[in-house]
């Protein structure tokens, strides 16, 4: 009796272990917009406030991210940074289609969605589309307690030399477990991800939270002074597979999910 007891909870741990393992990678939209004018933001923020966040809630996307950069920030005032997860690639394709039968969206987005060519809500957005890392298949809203306001995000970029030393930075991140660095560090990541369509290929992106810019400092401390890393960064294997590494600093806005 006990050892069946015994190899029903092994099954059961095992069932776990290969659901977790199963856990379905999501993918993420990245867009992010240009502006000319202060009113042409206001208007694009309206939008995503009023309209956008909300068709997208009903969409079955519980958690949508807007930031905006830093106000030290040269691209301050100029830049508007959305995050978008979806299960698959087919709901990315689709959205556009979702959202012109959503009736209170169109309603809700009408001065975006029917802008005049004289008169736009942005000068240009460019969209980037990325598959999330294995190592965490999706993406997390941070665990901060703080004004949102208060709070800097930071979204990093870094560009491979070739495909093949771009994906060992990727096999870093996952198999070498920076991931799990991380995660034990406080980091409050947000996403992993590999880009599939951008204008830097190859390339990754993760997103990284914190309380404030001194939290950041203090944690990227710790980072580079972990014997993990220290251990991580030496392998031979790992060696030179980033050729640029671009950050830029974020701050959530207030009606954002994330």
């Amino acid at each position: 009796m006990k050892k069946s007891v015994k190899l029903s909870f092994l099954s059961l741990l095992m069932m776990i272990a290969i659901s977790v393992q199963a856990a379905p990678r999501e993918f993420f939209e990245l867009r992010i917009y240009q502006f000319k004018t202060l009113d042409q933001q206001t208007r694009t923020e309206n939008y995503l406030e009023k309209a956008l966040l909300p068709a997208l809630h009903r969409a079955g996307i519980k958690k949508a991210g807007v930031f905006k950069p830093l106000e030290t920030d040269t691209t301050y005032g100029k830049r508007l940074y959305v995050l978008i997860p979806y299960t698959s690639l087919d709901k990315f394709v689709n959205l556009e289609e979702t959202l012109a039968k959503d009736k209170v969206y169109n309603t809700d987005g009408k001065d975006y969605i029917d802008a005049t060519f004289d008169n736009p809500p942005y000068f240009r957005f460019q969209t980037i589309v990325l598959k999330s890392f294995s190592g965490m298949p999706q993406l997390a809203a941070p665990d901060l307690k703080n004004l949102v306001s208060e709070r800097v995000y930071e979204l990093r970029s870094y560009e491979g030399h070739t495909e093949k030393i771009y994906r060992n930075k990727v096999d870093m991140f996952n198999a070498g477990d920076e991931i799990g660095l991380f995660k034990r560090l406080g980091f409050n990541a947000v996403f992993y991800g590999e880009v599939l369509s951008g204008p830097r290929m190859p390339n990754l992106m993760y997103m990284t939270t914190f309380e404030n810019k001194e939290a950041r400092d203090a944690h990227w401390k710790a980072f580079g002074e972990d014997p993990q890393w220290k251990k991580l960064v030496a392998m031979p294997e790992y060696q030179k597979n980033v050729s640029k590494n671009e950050i830029t600093f974020l701050r959530p806005t207030s009606y954002s999910d994330l």
